[in-house]
This record gives structure tokens, sequence and C-alpha cells, in this order.
């Protein structure tokens, strides 16, 4: 089950398309869902997580709490709204496209994917691409 929690005015408009298509990628990934619980905010909520539970004083467009175990997925994502709108505008991209690459990215940790080292985001990165394609 996917659930989508909103602590901003965003919303998504298309809560089942996107359903679908984190469903589908994690089945792609060989994992079975559980349960993603995705919050939407604002920075001033993710930077209070990011300082509390990480201990990183920082500004983020993500943090993901993973509880899978095994192949089960299940796990919580939190995303800054205000930080996708930043990047896409600093990746020259569309606000979309920037809220669904940040969307999988977090399932993709769940699968097991990393991007500390260079070589790592580029794996990362090339699922992300790979799995955007098939969101169209």
């Amino acid at each position: 089950m996917i659930n989508f929690n909103y602590e901003t005015d965003f919303k998504l408009t298309t809560e089942e398309h996107i359903s679908h298509w984190v469903i589908e990628t994690i089945k792609l990934e060989g994992y079975k869902l559980e349960e993603i619980n995705y919050v939407f905010c604002d920075d001033q909520y993710l930077h209070k997580l990011n300082v509390e539970f990480l201990n990183h004083d920082t500004l983020t467009d993500i943090i993901s709490f993973d509880y899978s175990v095994g192949k089960i997925i299940q796990g919580d994502i939190f995303i800054s709204i205000e930080r996708v709108a930043d990047n896409a505008m600093d990746f020259e991209v569309n606000f979309e496209d920037e809220l669904h690459r940040i969307i999988i990215h977090g399932v993709l940790h769940y699968c097991g994917y990393k991007d500390k080292t260079d070589e790592d985001a580029k794996v990362m990165t090339a699922k992300e691409d790979h799995y955007l394609k098939m969101l169209s």
C-alpha cells in the first residue's frame, strides 16, 4: 500500500498513477511492497527531521526511513516540495519531472541502491532514468 500525506499546500494530482508506477518499479526490482508513506512537506519540516534524526543541519530534498525486512519494502519518505522546486530550477527541468525523480529515488534506496560514491550515484541515476521513462 502507498499512502500520500501532505504537510504543505501541495497535493499530487495523479496519486493513483504514481502508486502504480512505484509498485511496478518495486516488482521489477524483485521486491514486494508492504507499505510506503510519502509525506510532502516544506523545508522547515524536513530540516527539523534532518537535525533531529540524522544530526545533519542542512536542507535536503528527501529523507527516507527504511523499515524493510529482506525483500519486503516498508518505509516513510519525506519530500520537501520547496527543495524539489529549487532543484528543478537549478537543473533546468520542470518541477514534475524533478518530483518524479525524487519519488523514485527513495524507492530505489529501499531496493538497495546507494548514491554516496560517484560510481554508485551513476548507477542510481541510470535506474532513475530507466523508471522515469516507464512513467510517461
